[in-house]
């Protein structure tokens, strides 16, 4: 059973990087980027954050998927998923897909490309737009956290 202790300790640990930093982002950078606190150049300022966690990001994601689908094979879950009683498994899948389309498609393939010009032509509504994206995946993550939690010790 160690092996579902570390799995577990790395499953957690990840989960806390990638959402703690998505908190962070969301109530914290987000809007300083969006006053200009940090230059004039909201787009550069963003950048800058968003660089330096996308990685951390991307590899936590990586490491809960991993532990979260090893913890599921290793401890015969699968019944879990055929039962709205434990609607927090099908929450925890549902935004890690979210989280895998966003940071390995989303970002690099459609918003880098676009969300560029569109901050240079309309950065108050881009800005705006990209700070309720980050409420929402917040939201929906705090939600299933909660849920997860109080389900695990049923």
């Amino acid at each position: 059973m160690n092996d579902i202790v570390v799995a577990r300790a790395l499953h957690v640990l990840a989960v806390v990087i990638w959402i703690g930093g998505m908190s962070m982002a969301t109530t914290v950078a987000l809007p300083a980027v969006r006053r200009g606190d940090l230059g004039k150049n909201r787009l550069q300022a963003f950048q800058a954050i968003e660089h330096r966690f996308v990685w951390q990001a991307r590899t936590a994601v990586i490491v809960v998927g991993l532990t979260g689908a090893y913890m599921v094979w290793r401890l015969n879950l699968w019944d879990r998923f055929r039962s709205a009683a434990f609607w927090w498994m099908h929450a925890m899948v549902f935004l890690w897909l979210l989280f895998v389309f966003a940071l390995f498609v989303a970002e690099p393939f459609i918003l880098q490309r676009h969300f560029r010009d569109w901050a240079h032509l309309r950065p108050e509504r881009a800005f705006a737009w990209l700070h309720r994206a980050h409420w929402a995946l917040l939201a929906l993550s705090i939600v299933t956290i909660l849920g997860a939690v109080a389900g695990s010790y049923r």
